[in-house]
């Protein structure tokens, strides 16, 4: 756009400029709303976060000076969003113990224990009656059989009630069931029944209301937690997240708190974690060279294969090739946990009747480590293989007839020519390559689901695990409780190792063929 053109658009008259500033405005109370809402609900970090995106983006809008802005503007908003936030919080969650035991807050999980309640009256049995399209309440003493009777009411599930309940003789009829019951028990659960001494009732059980006390009481500082029932104390320990007695008795839930690097130092000083972390840290970047190197050799050489003048139905070959990177991923790889199958599969079938062998290829480590390779590699080799056609069509024809003139054979035409034109612009390809199969999971977790599991570990691990579906085991099928904050110091650090194998990888291409 000329600057003519910009200053010309400047000179519009004001009233072609409202419906963009209406525009702005919708947008600008929409933003508003959504903060606002985030917020009422304790989510200050998404408040945040769309309070700075949203204030940046009305002000690059609003503002002609900052025209340039508004190209650039939606990606970098969407990079903050997509990758810069997530690896924010992902770093900060590194930091503590949140899991599955410490998923509150300190002020929500006091709340909860203070809800927690215990029967401190005797139980009475209840009953339900139907008046028309309403109900009646019936407690039944279980000591002398006196029966108390509500006013008639109606359900209100997401409102208590408070019902009054006089000495009178039960309803006639038939009483509700217990489906009845069942399908109302939420909106049982908000009702109170008001004794004539004053003693409030409430559903304990599908068929008795019984008198409920709160179970700890909150002391004086605001912090300490006092059991009602036994007099045990409790004070919440910053350090572990759980409120604590002074017998070592601890309250569930817990609450997150900051724990410093202790997350990163259990990493290198338990050796339940770091000789799992260690051996899975080499077999992830061994997997991926392997990976790279074997789906890019197949596929050059079955790029030149079908680049080939003589070759008759190259679009039938081309087609065929092409099909495992058309199939969905998923697809291809069930169907190989299938052919690999140790009892009823093909593969083992057809190596059994040729050469007696059935090869155990999900119990035993190094065999289950061949079998992740050999399928990575179908998946890979149809993209590098077409990345090559491509390339080889920008190789000069006048290069193969010098060298035919030469007496070159085929063989040394791949190895002088085609393989060192070709590797220089795949490198940053390969690169890429290397970091998506360094974080491969759909692969692992649809095949072995990183089996063979691995024994005396702390965390569960497999033989076959990457370093992603590492992480994801210790964050989702922790038998000690869920550890997420465990599994993103992991992902922090793979993260720092993805990056630092990058730049090795692109300044080593940058000196050899610079």
């Amino acid at each position: 756009m000329s600057l003519a053109h910009i200053r010309r658009s400047d000179r519009r008259s004001p009233l072609s400029r409202v419906p963009g500033w209406f525009t702005l405005i919708f947008f600008a109370l929409l933003a508003g709303y959504l903060i606002v809402l985030m917020y009422a609900r304790g989510e200050y970090l998404f408040a945040m976060l769309t309070l700075v995106l949203s204030g940046l983006g009305l002000f690059i809008y609003g503002n002609r000076r900052a025209y340039s802005w508004r190209y650039i503007y939606p990606g970098l908003a969407g990079m903050a969003l997509f990758v810069l936030f997530p690896l924010a919080c992902t770093i900060t969650i590194a930091f503590t113990n949140y899991s599955s035991l410490h998923q509150l807050t300190f002020e929500r999980a006091q709340g909860v224990l203070l809800q927690q309640q215990f029967r401190a009256d005797k139980a009475w049995d209840f009953a339900l009656w139907p008046v028309d399209d309403k109900w009646r309440l019936t407690l039944t003493s279980p000591d002398n059989g006196d029966v108390l009777v509500s006013a008639p009411f109606a359900f209100t599930p997401s409102a208590p009630q408070t019902l009054t309940m006089t000495p009178q003789a039960a309803p006639t009829g038939n009483k509700a069931g217990l489906r009845v019951i069942t399908q109302n028990r939420q909106a049982l659960g908000q009702l109170a029944a008001r004794l004539p001494d004053g003693t409030l009732l409430r559903m304990s059980s599908l068929r008795q209301f019984s008198g409920t006390r709160p179970l700890y009481q909150l002391g004086e500082d605001g912090k300490q937690l006092t059991n009602i029932q036994n007099g045990k104390v409790y004070s919440p320990d910053m350090s572990t997240g759980f409120y604590q007695s002074a017998d070592a008795d601890v309250l569930s839930p817990g609450f997150t708190v900051g724990i410093g690097w202790k997350n990163f130092l259990r990493v290198f000083q338990d050796a339940g974690i770091q000789k799992p972390f260690l051996s899975i840290f080499l077999w992830t970047v061994l997997f991926s060279l392997l990976t790279v190197l074997l789906t890019t050799a197949v596929g050059m050489v079955l790029a030149c294969v079908v680049q080939w003048d003589q070759l008759k139905g190259k679009a039938v070959y081309r087609m065929l090739l092409i099909l495992p990177y058309a199939v969905p991923a998923f697809i291809s790889i069930l169907i190989f946990k299938g052919l690999f199958n140790q009892s009823f599969g093909e593969i083992n079938l057809l190596l059994g009747n040729l050469f007696g062998i059935k090869p155990a290829w999900f119990s035993d480590p190094l065999t289950a480590k061949t079998m992740l390779i050999i399928v990575n590699t179908w998946l890979g080799y149809p993209y590098m293989m077409i990345l090559c056609m491509g390339l080889l069509k920008a190789i000069p024809d006048d290069l193969y007839e010098a060298s035919a003139m030469d007496g070159a054979s085929p063989i040394q035409n791949f190895f002088l020519i085609t393989l060192p034109l070709l590797i220089k612009p795949l490198t940053p390809l390969m690169i890429a390559s290397f970091a998506f199969n360094f974080n491969n999971f759909v692969l692992v977790q649809l095949l072995t689901n990183g089996g063979p599991d691995r024994i005396g570990t702390t965390t569960p691990a497999g033989h076959t695990d990457l370093l992603v579906s590492y992480t994801w085991r210790i964050a989702f099928e922790g038998g000690g409780g869920q550890d997420f904050g465990l599994a993103a110091a992991i992902a922090t650090l793979i993260f720092l190792l993805v990056g630092v194998l990058a730049v090795i990888n692109l300044k080593a291409s940058r000196m050899k063929f610079d």
